[in-house]
């Protein structure tokens, strides 16, 4: 197997391994506001929070950036409970969208991937000790980083798959109402994100 497969592997398998649960939790409430028609939007989030995760990541496993660990452990479930504040406020568009409407939202110079990319930014440094830690020596591991933010693309896309399918089973099978899809899922997120924070405010 070539590194490139090896590292893409890794990185695929790392977004489901126990030590990334924060980071599936993140991708649960990042989603939480879409549906499966939204696919579109849906891709073009995801993408921007690996944008942005794997630039700190790069800077992070390379010696560019310093930081503490401890830190952006706080900070991972904080980007959590903001993703589901501001859920919040899509709360009441939920229904949907009018046929005369005259402009689309655009999908991807969008607020919301914004977001993602910025709260990216942090996640990017709680991957970069996992992968640190497969790299040891290496100072340089273009190839490396590069097979490992594919493969965690990859694995996010899966995930958000997963969840839009259950939206739309529970949507359009099960008959119930987005509103509540939506409320359901950031609630689970917020619950999770806030017992996270809370260990580490104890720890």
């Amino acid at each position: 197997m070539s590194v490139f497969q090896t590292y893409l592997q890794l990185g695929f398998y790392h977004i489901f391994n126990l030590r990334a649960h924060d980071h599936i939790v993140f991708l649960l409430a990042l989603c939480a506001p879409y549906v499966l028609r939204d696919w579109r939007r849906v891709v073009a989030l995801v993408t921007s929070f690996t944008i942005g995760h794997s630039l700190t990541l790069a800077l992070a496993t390379m010696g560019v950036v310093q930081y503490s660990p401890k830190l952006i452990e706080l900070l991972i479930p904080v980007t959590i409970l903001l993703t589901c504040l501001l859920n919040t406020t899509e709360m009441g568009r939920t229904g949907e969208r009018l046929p005369t409407r005259r402009r689309p939202d655009p999908i991807v110079l969008a607020w919301p991937n914004l977001v993602a990319a910025v709260f990216g930014l942090i996640h990017g440094l709680g991957f970069s000790s996992y992968l640190r830690e497969l790299l040891g020596r290496q100072s340089r591991p273009v190839l490396e980083l590069l097979a490992f933010n594919v493969g965690v693309e990859l694995g996010q896309l899966l995930i958000v798959g997963v969840i839009l399918l259950v939206g739309f089973v529970l949507l359009r099978i099960f008959g119930a109402a987005r509103r509540d899809w939506l409320l359901f899922v950031t609630g689970a997120a917020a619950g999770i994100a806030t017992v996270l924070l809370l260990e580490q405010l104890m720890s």
